[in-house]
């Protein structure tokens, strides 16, 4: 889908840069390798989000080559498998639950920031991501290794764009940016419930 009919697909209600409204978490993904200055500048985006008193909790653990990809391939869901396992690079995105100093209340928060920031940097280089928690959660911890004071957040696909029609018949129909709602529908005013004017 080129980015001139996503972007006439997808109408912001306010002005905002068009990398917001071309972000988007398709399917289908061609099995060409993303070269890696491009891969590790979408993780250089996600360096510099914003995160409390600098914690930076975020951790990625990446796959790109065909053996890392299978080790992946037993905890994602059949259904999520039949599609991601073409994409180039999987990332399960983690985070540090503590340090020296106690718990890390926003680790999941600031994670999140840092997954968005990748997510449009991927856009503005011409990939696409889809995130997933269609995975066993456990099972990724036990195969990879990862320890207790990890939360595990999500898992990403990253890649360029494949064609509609290589995927299933049940998820080409689904293969289309979604709509969002209005702002107004995401904001209160002065409290829970009051409707913004």
């Amino acid at each position: 889908m080129s980015s001139t009919v996503l972007e006439n697909s997808r109408q912001a209600d306010f002005a905002i840069d068009p990398v917001n409204l071309r972000r988007w978490s398709p399917r289908s993904f061609s099995e060409k390798e993303v070269p890696e200055d491009v891969l590790l500048s979408l993780f250089e985006a996600a360096r510099w989000a914003p995160s409390a008193f600098n914690h930076q909790p975020w951790r990625f653990i990446i796959a790109r080559t065909k053996e890392d990809r299978e080790i992946f391939h037993p905890f994602i869901s059949e259904f999520n498998l039949a599609w991601c396992k073409k994409a180039p690079v999987l990332a399960l995105i983690i985070s540090k639950t503590s340090n020296e100093n106690g718990p890390i209340p926003s680790h999941a928060f600031d994670t999140g920031a840092a997954w968005g920031f990748l997510a449009l940097e991927a856009a503005r280089k011409g990939l696409i991501t889809h995130p997933m928690t269609g995975f066993d959660f456990e099972k990724a911890r036990e195969i990879l290794n990862i320890p207790e004071d990890y939360a595990i957040d999500a898992l990403i696909a990253i890649g360029y764009q494949g064609e509609k029609a290589a995927l299933p018949e049940a998820l080409q129909e689904r293969e289309n940016p979604s709509q969002r709602r209005p702002v107004k529908e995401l904001m209160f005013e002065g409290g829970f419930g009051r409707v913004v004017k």
